[in-house]
């Protein structure tokens, strides 16, 4: 009896597994193609390849496209203007994220918009701090005769107080030019370094993750002394956002050699992206069964010509 060739694991597309009620799993996947649509390839072409079952296959009048980022299967009709003859060939093919790869995108791109968060209300601060130093001494004089009108007014210096807005205005008036144009160029060039980041993880870019990783380092000691000052959500909110950043670009993106490094990261990125891994996702027939196994009625076990015993009628012997 020839033996069944045992079939490689198949790996279930993405949201086909049992779902979980108290774990859910976001699958990315399936969030990019609901934001993007489908990638299906082979939708202008007139014919059909055995080569080419992995990615199209013609079947009863449609034409089944599978997504190469869900593995989703779409029956449409083949086209009735075809641009091509074939598919094209498999390195002329760019194909979409999956797996880690698409994952560690998407929480790169969130962090991105965050540092453009920062870029903007930086740069306004930037701006109006230039603009303050600009114009110091004509705001300081309509800052002492609206100050003088209040007290007038009041009849006493009602509002010469050694706390609240007024003392905090009266202390920015008295900083020199010079140290807030100093100060305005710091906030400026603060402000550029997170948009260069922002650019930088919104495509990916490695170093962007080391120098985002470097700058929130930076500040998280900062951030635990202004909570020793005092307690605010704010201030509580900032400082395990920074962490889960720090974390992330640490265990998840394995910066500084951290568990296998850069090249750990690559070996990742190559399992979940390529044609490999739409091969070990592609469904696969199954195992066609030996002509013995085969003739068999159903439920029935497989007879053994060495083991089956003798089938012929005993005759009982005379007495």
């Amino acid at each position: 009896m020839n033996a069944i060739a045992p079939q490689p694991a198949r790996v279930l597309p993405p949201g086909a597994e049992k779902p979980r009620r108290y774990r859910p799993r976001l699958r990315y996947e399936l969030i990019g193609c609901g934001l993007h649509g489908h990638e299906l390839l082979g939708t202008d072409a007139a014919e059909l390849r055995p080569e080419d079952d992995v990615v199209a296959r013609d079947q009863g009048g449609l034409r089944w496209y599978r997504c190469l980022r869900c593995d989703s299967w779409i029956a449409l009709t083949p086209p009735d203007q075809p641009a091509r003859k074939y598919l094209p060939p498999r390195d002329d093919i760019t194909l979409p994220m999956r797996g880690k790869p698409l994952r560690d995108r998407y929480v790169l791109r969130l962090i991105s918009l965050e540092r453009v968060v920062h870029f903007l209300v930086l740069g306004a601060l930037a701006a109006a701090v230039l603009l303050f130093a600009d114009n110091r001494a004509a705001l300081n004089a309509e800052f002492t005769r609206v100050l003088q009108d209040l007290q007038g007014g009041l009849g006493g210096s009602v509002v010469s107080s050694n706390e609240g807005v007024v003392h905090d205005l009266r202390r920015l008036f008295a900083v020199s030019i010079t140290s807030l144009y100093l100060v305005g160029v710091a906030i400026a060039v603060y402000a550029v370094v997170q948009g260069i980041e922002s650019v930088g993880l919104w495509l990916g870019k490695r170093w962007a993750e080391y120098l985002t990783l470097v700058e929130t380092a930076v500040f998280v000691p900062y951030e635990v002394y202004e909570l020793t000052k005092g307690v605010s959500w704010l201030k509580v909110v900032a400082l395990v956002l920074n962490l889960a950043i720090v974390a992330y670009l640490l265990v998840a993106k394995r910066l500084f050699g951290l568990r296998g490094g850069g090249r750990a990261e690559q070996a990742e990125y190559d399992a979940d992206v390529g044609w490999p891994a739409i091969e070990r996702a592609t469904p696969r027939p199954a195992p066609e069964l030996p002509d013995a196994l085969a003739s068999e009625p159903a439920g029935q076990p497989a007879s053994d010509p060495a083991s089956a015993p003798d089938q012929a009628p005993r005759q009982s012997s005379p007495r």
